[in-house]
């Protein structure tokens, strides 16, 4: 058997990303769970995020919070409108005063079609949270 890119042995294909940026990682956190940040990454929600409710968005995505941990991360399930599965998405602010790396995995996809999908969304995300970030 050979070795795909982004299969792992417990939770099908993933895909991650990690950017710093020269803002406090208090900051980085309150822009993403801003009403831009959440826009930016999730979507313009139907309902508000809370821990162990499901959510909906404007653009089809829909999940339930599993985690959240106030200026650390987020965990929560993750499905896209034309999806048969569930998937599992983290984000992770670490850092310092001075800079803050912002770190997106995304586990239990189907295929390398899917890891691939999501590597373009979260690639297109992270430089929208960049440009909006550092303004």
């Amino acid at each position: 058997m050979e070795n795909q890119v982004g299969k792992t042995k417990d939770v099908g294909f993933q895909f991650g990303i990690r950017k710093t940026f020269p803002v406090s990682s208090e900051k980085a956190w309150d822009f993403l769970f801003s009403n831009s940040g959440l826009n930016i990454w999730l979507g313009k929600l139907k309902n508000e995020l809370e821990i162990k409710k499901e959510y909906e968005t404007e653009n089809g995505i829909t999940g339930i919070v599993r985690v959240f941990k106030t200026n650390s991360h987020i965990r929560l399930n993750w499905k896209l409108a034309h999806w048969e599965n569930v998937s599992t998405v983290q984000i992770r602010v670490i850092g310092n005063q001075t800079r803050a790396t912002i770190s997106i995995h995304q586990e239990k996809l189907l295929n390398d079609v899917q890891r691939t999908e999501v590597k373009a969304y979260w690639n297109e995300i992270i430089k929208k949270i960049g440009t909006e970030l550092l303004r």
